[in-house]
C-alpha cells in the first residue's frame, strides 16, 4: 500500500502509515474523537501509564521484537499507577528499544502505532469506536486486495493470451515435421527459457534449484513490472522468430528490452500510482 493511507471513523479521519510492510494507526488522531487536538497527547500519555498498557505493550514486544530492553520495561511496570510516574511514547522508545510505536514529526506527523496496538488504544475512546475502527481498517485492506487481485490477474491473463501467440510462432518456425511430443515439449521449454533469462536472468529450472521451498514458480513470483514485461517479450520474441533469428541473437535482443522496459517501468508515474 501506499506510505499514508486515511479512513473515516465515525467523522474522525485516521490516518495510517505503512512502515516496511507494517501498518501502522495514528493514535493522535484516534484521540481527537476524545479531546480536542491540543489533549491528544495527554489521552495518549494517560493511556501509556497505566500498568494495563504497559503489560500489553511489554507482551507485544516480547513476540515481535527481539531487540526489546525487558530491565528497562520492567523498571516502568514497578512505577505504573504512582502519581509521581510520567510517561510518554517517545521515552518508551528511547528505553526500551520498542517497535510498536513511534512519533512522527510534521505537517502529518503524531504517534503511531502498529495495529494491534492502536485497536488497544481504541478502547479508551470506546467500544463503539474501537469497533469501527477495526471495521474501516479491514474493509481499507480488502479493497487493497481486491485491486491488487484485479491488477495481478489482468497481467497474468495478458501473458497468457501473449504466449498463444508466441507459441505458434513456434509451431510454424521452429518445429520440425513429425516430432515426438518430448521434442516438442524441449523446443517450448527452451523457449520459455529464452523468456526467463532475458528478463530474470535464469532459467526455471535453475530457479526453482535455488527456491525449493517455494510453491509457485519464476513467473508466479513475478511483480506486476515484470509480467508486463514478459507480456511484451513474448508478443517481441513471436516476430523475431518469424524474421528466422537463431536463439543467441533473440535472447540478447530480448535481454535489452527487457532491461530498457524494466528501467521504464520502475520509474515512470503512472505505473507508481497504479501500485498504491
Amino acid at each position: 500500500m501506499a506510505k499514508n493511507k486515511k479512513i473515516n471513523v465515525q467523522e474522525v479521519v485516521v490516518t495510517i502509515y505503512n512502515n516496511n510492510g507494517e501498518d501502522y494507526i495514528c493514535i493522535t488522531d484516534m484521540a481527537k474523537a476524545k479531546t480536542d487536538t491540543s489533549r491528544a497527547a495527554d489521552v495518549i500519555k494517560n493511556w501509556i501509564r497505566t500498568r494495563t498498557t504497559l503489560e500489553f505493550l511489554g507482551a507485544w514486544e516480547r513476540i515481535y521484537n527481539p531487540n526489546f530492553k525487558v530491565v528497562e520495561f520492567d523498571h516502568f511496570k514497578t512505577q505504573a499507577g504512582l502519581p509521581s510516574f510520567v510517561l510518554s511514547p517517545s521515552l518508551w522508545v528511547e528505553k526500551t528499544g520498542a517497535i510498536g510505536i513511534f512519533s512522527k514529526s510534521g505537517r502529518y506527523g503524531g504517534t503511531f502505532a502498529h495495529k494491534d496496538i492502536a485497536f488497544e488504544f481504541g478502547s479508551v475512546i470506546s467500544a463503539e469506536f474501537k469497533l469501527f475502527l477495526i471495521k474501516e481498517f479491514q474493509r481499507l485492506k480488502n479493497d487493497e486486495s481486491d485491486r491488487l487481485n484485479l491488477d495481478w490477474n489482468l497481467q497474468r491473463t495478458l501473458s497468457k493470451v501473449n504466449y498463444i501467440i508466441h507459441t505458434d510462432a513456434i509451431k510454424e518456425q521452429l518445429i520440425p515435421k513429425v516430432v515426438t511430443g518430448k521434442q516438442t515439449a524441449i523446443i517450448y521449454a527452451s523457449e520459455a527459457d529464452i523468456l526467463n533469462i532475458a528478463l530474470f536472468g535464469i532459467t526455471a529450472v535453475q530457479w526453482r534449484s535455488e527456491n525449493p521451498n517455494e510453491k509457485g514458480n519464476i513467473r508466479d513470483m513475478a511483480s506486476l513490472e515484470q509480467l508486463v514485461v514478459l507480456s511484451n517479450l513474448e508478443s517481441i520474441n513471436s516476430v523475431l522468430i518469424h524474421q528466422g533469428l537463431e536463439h543467441a541473437e533473440r535472447l540478447l535482443q530480448l535481454n535489452k528490452i527487457a532491461i530498457t522496459q524494466m528501467n521504464s517501468l520502475l520509474t515512470h508515474k503512472a505505473i507508481k500510482k497504479l501500485k498504491k
